[in-house]
């Protein structure tokens, strides 16, 4: 297994820049989305259209699966040897782990299923610790945790990149 983490600001171009590595792969791209589907934002119009802006984008060309909160299940379910999957992306995930007050368990259940992935992963983040401190504890929380959590992922990839303004900068390299 190869792992790496692509890690950049709101709308820095890591999503364009992740899906054009794993089709570079040349083989059957699987997307893992942590975003609820089109249809389930209650009434957040905009993060309907950036959802299916995101689906249009991608074409046919991947298999999707749209978990919300149990990503190991979801990785460890599609995982074989060969396969490429991208995983978009890993804030949305812990926002959604924290609004279901599972974080700490699901957040474990990633981490320990790492190293046993036969597949090569490709996960997105966002950067969000290069701002102020929050102000309000969930909103700190929540950068805390980011931060962290794009440690300990970092840890267990072979290539870290970091995009800003399109450009990709090496931040590890096997």
């Amino acid at each position: 297994m190869s792992c790496a983490l692509i890690l950049g600001g709101a709308r820095s171009g890591k999503s364009r820049i992740a899906e054009a590595r794993a089709l570079a792969t040349g083989g059957q791209p699987w997307y893992i989305a942590t975003a609820w589907g089109a249809d389930t934002h209650d009434g957040d119009i905009e993060m309907q259209q950036r959802v299916a802006q995101h689906k249009k984008d991608r074409g046919d060309a991947w298999q999707l699966i749209e978990e919300q909160t149990a990503l190991s299940g979801a990785l460890r379910s599609i995982d074989q040897p060969g396969r490429i999957i991208l995983v978009d992306c890993l804030t949305l995930w812990l926002n959604n782990c924290l609004h279901h007050k599972c974080w700490l368990e699901q957040r474990q259940a990633l981490l320990d299923c790492l190293p046993a992935l036969t597949a090569d992963v490709i996960f997105v983040s966002n950067e969000v610790g290069s701002g102020i401190v929050p102000l309000g504890a969930l909103s700190r929380t929540f950068a805390d945790e980011a931060g962290w959590l794009n440690q300990r992922v970092a840890e267990h990839c072979e290539r870290v990149d970091l995009v800003v303004a399109g450009l990709e900068m090496r931040l590890k390299s096997p």
